[in-house]
């Protein structure tokens, strides 16, 4: 279980300077990763697109630019987060817990999480209710980080998640122990196949995955 109590409030103590930390710190790769991910959504022509934990809203912009026919909607339990991405000009933004959406069953063609089940208070709760919110068929994209299988790169990212991210992170935003939770929560956090698994016992279908940078993060997509 997560602190949630917790990440509510490291969330907003960064909120003004969570987008300048994600770009110097990924060294401005998190752009191509939430690109990626927004042409892959593109495919599939959806209506309706839930961007959940939205946070500054960077994922739902992508969506937003690659999916110009659908209503795509950002939703997150942190309200000084919204507000850096109503920045964003995004055509749609509502305050929900990931726990508990206020929506109805069946509402969205595509649901995307960025970063954001690591840090929800419970991972199955919140898949379940993914589900509930998709009609059926709908497709569900988890984009998270993920540690490097590769030896060698696994231990100088362990390094720098530990040593690096933390202060760096610490000096921009001025609040170095929401980091020091952060990065500690990817070391936690399920990936690959044991990430496939944890969606499909949760109202899933079929799950499957693909690394990005080197296994730095990874993309799931799961069919409901």
């Amino acid at each position: 279980m997560q602190d949630a109590g917790f990440v509510r409030q490291a969330f907003a103590g960064i909120a003004s300077r969570y987008v300048l930390a994600n770009h110097v710190l990924s060294l401005g790769i998190d752009c191509l990763w939430r690109r990626t991910t927004a042409r892959r959504i593109a495919e599939l022509n959806p209506q309706r697109v839930l961007d959940l934990a939205t946070g500054s809203g960077d994922l739902a912009q992508a969506i937003q630019a690659a999916c110009p026919q659908a209503k795509v909607l950002g939703a997150d339990f942190s309200v000084p987060m919204m507000r850096e991405a109503q920045k964003r000009q995004l055509r749609a933004l509502v305050a929900a817990d990931g726990l508990a959406l206020p929506f109805q069953d069946n509402s969205f063609d595509v649901l995307t999480v960025a970063f954001g089940l690591r840090n929800m208070a419970s991972w199955p709760a919140a898949l379940q209710e993914m589900s509930r919110v998709l009609r059926p068929g709908g497709r569900l994209f988890v984009l998270d980080f993920s540690i490097p299988r590769i030896p060698g790169i696994r231990q100088l990212y362990l390094f720098y998640l530990k040593e690096v991210m933390t202060r760096v992170a610490g000096w921009i935003t001025g609040k170095r122990e929401a980091y020091v939770y952060l990065c500690g929560s990817i070391e936690r956090f399920p990936s690959g196949r044991e990430m496939e698994s944890l969606i499909c016992a949760n109202g899933f279908s079929s799950a499957g995955s693909r690394q990005l940078t080197l296994g730095i993060a990874s993309l799931y997509e799961a069919v409901k």
